[in-house]
């Protein structure tokens, strides 16, 4: 027993020998060393093996895995990651007793445990009746809020309340190029639509004035037809530097829009000015918005009602897809709408949704080509059988706009045309026709289409304004007076806008009447002029402002010094041309003289040189190409300019405030001609050049016994940015 005893460990000397060897073994590892003590402590095994988890490990994972499951299963229910309706569809095909559902008693049929029930019989669903029942269904009040609600066109025209403005006071911004082909099968005319680069942002474009066209009022040196061009303030300009641009009258106001666009199917990037130093082109202000509440009452229009009875049937699909264009998302509102016209062909409000998509996605490219689809779609709209009124009238209204945009003049007029025959007891349509025959130079026309609109509603203050407009024009002055005033009066939409305070102003002034500068001061508090004295309306905001100049303040002293250094050289050219060629000479044709003889002979115009003209005075170009602050400026002339005696030139101001206009004396007589520019009066030199804005209201005397003949060469205003005079429109 001895021995078993020692072999459990028990005896003294198995003792000391095992301590003996485990003295001598320590080195391999041996259980009584402190390492060997902690593995066993910690699980491990003498023979490095893992020994398993005591019990309190196995109870820490088990409450971990517990935890996780609760709340993996309130992630499920909270997050919805489970669509347990999907799953019961799913789990259907084993419905063995029809209830519809897997169940209980499903589970006994499949095990043989219960009978299968026969299953209920099913009744198909009814299929959508047809159109024509639809709209029997459908009541009368129900339908087109969401729509209606989201479009928020109103029914009065654009045109009738933003025929001035070009951007809103959007301080000089390119527009888009003109375009070429009328693009519609009623459209008679083949000019060119489009809208803004507005002369005032503007670049060479064919067929606009800067204002309606005046018989008395035309450019010297008229460049393009007779069409002259509005600008519509919510529009955007397309144009083509490749055209020619009508000069605004330096009596300012009779131009009909700082937007130039011609005939074109090359697109031009919109270029923004920067606001950099707050510099910014600010056009005339169309149609001032009014915290009179009688006024916003007047401009109140009723909601236009744009679905019909099928169009409330898919009133969902028409919601879904404006959405996406209200929210900017253009490409996929095109496509949304385009998918309804091809499902429902005969739906007006889903073409028209087409056709403003088409609308936005023409800005948003600054694409000709696409906006010509739009106008197309719009006139689609109003062919389509049982199109709500409200909804003809805002599609060609739109179109109108859009032909003009792009300079189709004549197709614009076709399209309000067809307005006025659909809607001949809607005034308004009739004020926008008269603007549409005014863009294309046709005042006639126009007059009588006001003096119709004037004999039904004789208080209607748009037609006023245009009627007084056009009398002006024909040199009514005194008659003009009191339409233009009682016009501003109204304050009708489209009334308060700076060309009819310029316009009264002038004719007051004309007459006599000292209330013209209580015109001007109220233009002014309305934001229409810089001052009383500055009324130019295509400006840039922030400029340096003031009547004279001297050399070294505009920075051109070379210019300066090069012109009176060789004023007998570019006298001697301009005298040559005056003694040989009389008819180069034109005849200012601005209505700006109240009596006498002023003629001028062009070098360069909107920044574009007259190659013809420049062979009648080869040297004066010549020394001109050198200095690209004159030649380049786009909204300026380059011009001889003679004026006979008895001639007095009423007060007026030029159009921008981009420009400064230098004199250069050639052949002045001694005494008799003087120049006013606001309240300070001077004579001119001979050799010597004078500078003055001329945005500032200017009046020039000429009564001395012989011709005065100056030299007049305009510059861009010093303070202009570069960028600004590559991007500002020509004028």
């Amino acid at each position: 027993m001895a021995p078993r005893k020692n072999a459990k460990g028990g005896g003294g000397n198995s003792n000391s020998s095992s301590s003996s060897s485990s003295g001598s073994g320590s080195s391999s590892g041996g259980s009584s060393s402190p390492g060997a003590r902690r593995d066993t402590k910690h699980g491990g095994h003498k023979n490095g093996r893992k020994g398993g988890l005591p019990g309190s490990s196995f109870f820490t994972w088990f409450m971990v895995i517990a935890l996780l499951g609760v709340w993996t299963s309130v992630a499920v229910v909270w997050f919805d990651l489970i669509d347990y309706e999907e799953v019961l569809g799913k789990l259907g095909v084993y419905d063995a007793d029809g209830d519809g559902d897997f169940d209980v008693d499903d589970a006994k049929v499949l095990l043989g445990l219960k009978e299968r029930s026969a299953p209920k019989p099913t009744v198909p669903p009814e299929e959508p009746e047809p159109y024509p029942w639809l709209e029997e269904l459908v009541p009368e009040g129900a339908g087109s809020q969401h729509i209606e609600d989201e479009v928020q066109e109103e029914i009065h025209s654009p045109l009738h309340e933003t025929v001035y403005t070009e951007h809103d006071f959007q301080q000089e911004e390119d527009g888009p190029a003109g375009e070429q082909q009328p693009e519609d099968d009623f459209l008679v005319g083949s000019d060119a639509d489009d809208r803004f680069e507005p002369l005032e942002a503007g670049t060479l474009q064919e067929e606009i004035e800067h204002s309606y066209t005046a018989e008395e009022t035309e450019s010297i040196e008229p460049v393009i037809d007779d069409e002259k061009r509005y600008h519509d303030a919510d529009d955007i300009t397309y144009q083509d530097y490749d055209q020619q641009v009508y000069e605004p009258s330096e009596n300012e106001g009779i131009e009909t829009s700082d937007n130039a666009v011609e005939d074109s199917h090359r697109i031009l990037e919109k270029v923004r000015v920067p606001p950099t130093e707050e510099q910014q082109e600010i056009p005339p202000e169309t149609n001032r918005k009014t915290d009179d509440p009688e006024q916003k009452e007047k401009v109140k229009k009723k909601k236009p009602k744009l679905l019909n009875k099928f169009d409330k049937t898919i009133k969902a699909e028409l919601d879904a897809a404006e959405k996406l264009r209200k929210r900017g998302k253009i490409e996929e509102a095109v496509a949304a709408f385009e998918g309804l016209v091809r499902k429902y062909p005969q739906s007006p409000r889903a073409r028209y949704g087409r056709a403003q998509c088409e609308d936005d996605l023409a800005e948003k490219r600054r694409s000709n080509d696409v906006l010509r689809r739009a106008i197309e779609t719009y006139q689609e709209v109003s062919s389509l059988p049982d199109v709500p009124a409200d909804l003809v009238k805002l599609s060609l209204k739109r179109r109108s706009e859009r032909q003009q945009f792009l300079g189709h003049m004549r197709g614009s007029l076709v399209t309000l045309q067809k307005l006025v025959h659909l809607f001949p007891d809607d005034t308004s349509l009739k004020n926008d026709l008269g603007v549409g025959y005014l863009l294309i130079g046709d005042n006639d026309n126009a007059k009588k289409v006001y003096e119709e609109v004037l004999n039904v509603t004789p208080h209607d203050g748009f037609a006023k304004v245009h009627y007084g407009f056009i009398l002006k024009a024909q040199n009514k002055i005194a008659e003009s007076i009191p339409y233009l005033k009682e016009g501003i009066e109204s304050g009708d939409p489209g009334t308060d806008d700076g060309r009819f305070y310029f316009h009264l102003g002038d004719a007051m002034q004309r007459v006599g009447n000292k209330e013209a500068y209580k015109w001007y001061e109220l233009g002014h508090k309305r934001g229409h002029f810089a001052s009383v004295w500055q009324r130019s309306l295509y400006n840039v905001n922030g400029l340096k402002a003031q009547p004279w100049w001297t050399p070294k303040e505009t920075g051109y002293t070379e210019l300066v010094k090069s012109l009176e250094r060789n004023w007998k050289l570019i006298r001697d050219e301009g005298l040559s041309v005056m003694d040989e060629a009389k008819g180069l000479f034109l005849p200012e044709d601005e209505n700006l003289r109240e009596k006498g003889d002023w003629s001028q002979f062009t070098l360069w115009q909107q920044g574009r040189k007259n190659e013809n003209a420049c062979k009648g005075a080869p040297k004066t170009c010549s020394l001109l190409d050198k200095f690209p602050e004159t030649t380049g400026c786009r909204r300026g002339q380059i011009k001889y300019s003679v004026m006979h005696p008895g001639t007095h030139v009423w007060p007026h101001t030029g159009p921008t405030n981009c420009r400064l206009r230098m004199h250069l004396g050639l052949v002045i007589p001694k005494e008799g001609c003087k120049i006013r520019c606001a309240n300070e009066t001077k004579t001119w030199e001979e050799g010597k050049v004078l500078i003055f804005d001329d945005s500032f209201e200017h009046e020039v005397w000429q009564d001395a016994s012989s011709f005065r003949l100056i030299f007049i060469v305009d510059v861009w205003h010093p303070e202009l940015t570069p960028q600004q005079r590559r991007s500002l429109p020509a004028i």
